[in-house]
């Protein structure tokens, strides 16, 4: 059995330890509220652009956007992946990643190339060491992410994913992304969070009903300007949209998985205190003992 001193110094260390842990579960639980706020205020937005998508994508316009049409041959595929910048988060990301890596073996196995593009440190970090390309990356979002500092990467996935031009090049259709998701951990409560994986490009069918039209809108100038820059947008509002789900995810994740971590140092407190008394308590009586058997040889 270790000595009182010793033990004594595992408590003292426990204890550190759960200070730090109950500092960030009372962090994590005084932010969850407003990412949670910001997260329900970008929802309209989504909400409504989906639904202009919805109703363009039924149009019968003569200009066919690239982002509305499903290729056929599936050469590439493309992900934009969202995680965290910071750890101690339970199994948020690492759930995520590992359901992506059976995407990306899925992929692979048909012979199909796995492009990323990372959002978060953690992302960032882990798939640098995995056999996928790297188009870009951006970390360092803050509580407060602000789409302007998203768009850079969703550029870099746009211009990957390419557009059918007449005269186009065949080492640039072979280099080409055929299709584009979006891997993030969506928010269903404090105590749930699930790895979500949506079709960005080509935009899939909307699940919700849609008057069907004979008619079409008037473009300014013209269908393609005006097309180019309301998709664009659109993808825009749903990565941003990932994103605001991932960053309350992670508060929550964070704050259960520190409560938990507070709960378990104080059950090893108590432990150990119970060990350190028994230590002391046979100290003691090994003195005793002595001093009896001492006075009994005098």
């Amino acid at each position: 059995m270790a000595g009182g001193r010793e033990i004594k110094t595992k408590i003292k260390s426990v204890q550190n330890t759960r200070k730090v842990t109950r500092a960030l579960e009372m962090v994590s639980a005084s932010k969850i509220r407003k990412a949670q706020e910001r997260m329900k205020a970008s929802r309209p937005y989504a909400r409504a652009m989906k639904q202009v998508i919805g109703h363009l994508a039924q149009a019968n316009s003569e200009f066919q956007h690239p982002y509305l049409v499903e290729r056929e041959d599936i050469k590439r595929v493309g992900y934009i992946i969202v995680s965290s910048d910071r750890g101690l988060a339970g199994g948020l990301n690492n759930n995520l990643f590992r359901k992506l890596l059976g995407e990306f073996r899925q992929w692979q196995e048909k012979g199909v190339e796995v492009n990323v593009v990372t959002i978060g440190q953690k992302a960032s970090v882990y798939f640098r060491r995995v056999k996928v390309g790297m188009l870009a990356s951006v970390t360092h979002l803050g509580d407060q992410p602000h789409v302007e500092q998203l768009i850079g990467v969703i550029k870099v996935m746009l211009d990957a994913y390419g557009k059918d031009k007449p005269g186009k090049a065949a080492g640039e259709d072979a280099a080409r992304i055929d299709k584009v998701f979006l891997a993030y951990n969506d928010f269903v409560n404090t105590m749930v969070q699930r790895a979500a994986f949506d079709q960005l490009l080509p935009l899939p069918a909307s699940d919700e009903p849609i008057a069907r039209h004979d008619w079409d809108y008037l473009y300014e100038p013209d269908a393609e300007s005006v097309l180019e820059d309301v998709l664009t947008r659109y993808i825009e509002s749903l990565v941003y949209q990932a994103v605001m789900e991932n960053v309350a995810s992670e508060h929550a994740a964070r704050m259960v998985a520190m409560k938990s971590a507070s709960d378990n140092a104080n059950k090893l407190i108590d432990e150990l205190n119970l060990v350190y008394n028994k230590a002391r308590q046979a100290a003691i009586t090994q003195e005793i003992s002595e001093i009896v058997g001492g006075a009994a040889a005098v």
